[in-house]
């Protein structure tokens, strides 16, 4: 940074939790929350972010024929009547808070069913919502497998795209889990100035398609976290819901991550833990107007491919 520019220091806290049981009452997880946002008001947060699915436990992982059992993992309204203890308390402490969650809701006069994540501010007013787009796993139960992961069965994919809003003294994006694999879904943030990536997930360490995959999970975590990061020029915060939550395994390892991709501060245990950082906002102007200056050095041009496929297809010819 320069030494003229201002500071614009944000106090971020990225609550992990860890598990919740499959018949753990909404009351019992949110007085988990609440601590959590009480602790992180305590050490100064202007922010608390939270995992995916914060509020139940990873219910994709089973099979649920009962559709009264299903539809008690999902929120009509985040703040709404479930959910309020949670945002009174941070209302009262005047932290802002985001939350992934289970979303029904009524378009057009039909109900659908999105994975989401709602960002509030200080005063209690909502910002902005986002619907996850990347829904990994499977429609239909993979035959032998200890754990199923059944997002797209779950969940529709997200209607909204990726959006940034200005809040909190910078432009902050919403990304969830899978989301952090794909780089097209950064640099749509990154085209709008993001300065915040807020990435709640539930990332199991065993990969049923690919067991072979399974001893690289926290280090591919840390990749896209990092490359994301650095090749947009904005902080960035990966908060987990960890440890064996119903015999499954779940990657903890919550990072925040600054703009040179470094790691600034991680967790060190896999259950409840709240990890702070002060992100100064203004670093990130150093990246968007050298390496990164996007208008300077970007050739979209070049990129037609990127939108004009969705599999991968032959060599383009001559």
């Amino acid at each position: 940074m320069s030494s003229t520019a201002r500071a614009r220091p944000l106090r971020v806290a990225a609550a992990q939790l860890g598990p919740i049981g499959r018949h753990e009452s909404r009351a019992a997880v949110l007085r988990r929350l609440v601590a959590l946002v009480e602790a992180a008001a305590a050490g100064g947060a202007a922010l608390v972010v939270l995992p995916e699915l914060a509020l139940t436990s990873f219910f994709p992982r089973w099979v649920i024929d009962d559709p009264a059992e299903f539809e008690g993992f999902f929120e009509d309204a985040v703040p709404g009547p479930g959910t309020q203890p949670l945002f009174d308390a941070a209302r009262r402490l005047g932290i802002g808070v985001h939350i992934g969650y289970a979303e029904r809701a009524v378009i057009d006069g039909a109900v659908h069913h999105f994975n989401s994540s709602v960002l509030v501010d200080r005063s209690g007013e909502v910002i902005g919502r986002y619907r996850k787009v990347h829904l990994p796993g499977d429609r239909e139960p993979r035959a032998g497998a200890a754990f199923q992961h059944l997002e797209k069965r779950c969940f529709e994919t997200g209607d909204g795209g990726f959006r940034a809003w200005p809040a909190l003294g910078g432009i902050v994006g919403m990304l969830i889990c899978n989301d952090r694999r794909w780089p097209e879904a950064w640099r749509v943030l990154g085209l709008q100035g993001v300065e915040l990536v807020l990435v709640g997930y539930n990332t199991p360490l065993h990969n049923p398609e690919a067991p072979g995959h399974d001893a690289h999970v926290k280090a591919q975590h840390r990749l896209v976290m990092q490359a994301g990061a650095y090749q947009n020029a904005t902080w960035a915060v990966a908060v987990a819901k960890g440890g064996t939550e119903e015999g499954q395994a779940l990657l903890a390892d919550t990072l925040i991550v600054a703009p040179s991709g470094e790691i600034v501060a991680e967790s060190r245990t896999e259950g409840d833990e709240l990890v702070l950082a002060d992100c100064d906002l203004e670093l990130t102007g150093t990246y968007k107007s050298t390496i990164f200056d996007f208008a300077a050095h970007r050739e979209p041009r070049a990129y037609g491919l990127i939108v004009e496929r969705r599999g991968a297809g032959p060599p383009l010819q001559d």
